[in-house]
């Protein structure tokens, strides 16, 4: 199975990147009491390091908005998932625990200001990729059954059959999300070459680091962008 990244994704975002970690026979059943903490200390940092800023105008937000803007998406409309996280947090609202990994996952996104997504790759078919929906594109939604169609042009990610994002880091599918069953999962880290590449590539060494520490599983972590689009990842 390969992560792969169309031409035509850096021909409109020119400094895209993405930083990934794969972790294999994971256990995520059960709860983890450290990661939890992990979690509520990263929700009480952030809100104290956002305090007194306006959202939109936050350094590490700026260029996903920008990049919603490039895309054709009203960032005010359809916030990335990590402006949705941290204007939540702002404002004194707590993050669910959902599951270890999907705790885990969310403490560092926190903690770096950078969208991470999860997805399980046994529910993936041949490959996961970013690119432009086109006509007969579907997508469900997390917490639906409902089909929704997608237009063609939408950046997303995909499998061979399926939208798996819409508007590229907003909503997540219902499919092949995380749950306690999940046992190889992928995880994304979206970021920019110019704007945020370091905290990116520190995300996914501290990552890895962690799945390793709390789940004792194999894992494997790569680079994408413009000059290597591809990677092997199961």
């Amino acid at each position: 199975m390969k992560f792969k990244v169309h031409k035509d994704v850096f021909d409109k975002i020119h400094d895209a990147c993405f930083g990934g970690v794969v972790a294999y026979d994971v256990d995520n059943r059960g709860e983890n009491c450290d990661i939890e903490k992990i979690l509520r200390n990263e929700m009480d940092n952030l809100k104290i390091r956002l305090n007194g800023y306006n959202i939109k105008e936050y350094e590490s937000i700026i260029p996903y908005r920008n990049a919603f803007k490039d895309l054709g998406i009203n960032p005010n409309k359809y916030m990335s998932s990590i402006e949705a996280m941290a204007k939540r947090v702002s404002k004194g609202s707590k993050l669910p625990f959902i599951n270890p990994v999907v705790n885990l996952v969310n403490s560092l996104s926190l903690k770096y200001i950078l969208p991470m997504g999860a997805h399980d790759m046994d529910d993936l078919k041949d490959e996961i990729v970013i690119r432009f929906s086109k006509e007969g594109d579907t997508f469900i939604p997390l917490g639906s059954n409902e089909v929704e169609d997608v237009e063609a042009g939408e950046l997303v990610y995909s499998d061979r059959d399926r939208i798996r994002t819409r508007r590229w880091i907003w909503r997540q599918s219902a499919k092949g999300s995380i749950t306690e069953d999940s046992k190889n999962i992928f995880f994304p880290i979206d970021g920019f070459e110019s704007k945020n590449k370091v905290k990116v590539i520190k995300a996914m060494n501290e990552l890895e680091e962690l799945l390793v520490k709390y789940f004792d599983c194999e894992t494997k972590k790569f680079f994408v962008d413009k000059d290597n689009r591809e990677v092997e990842i199961y």
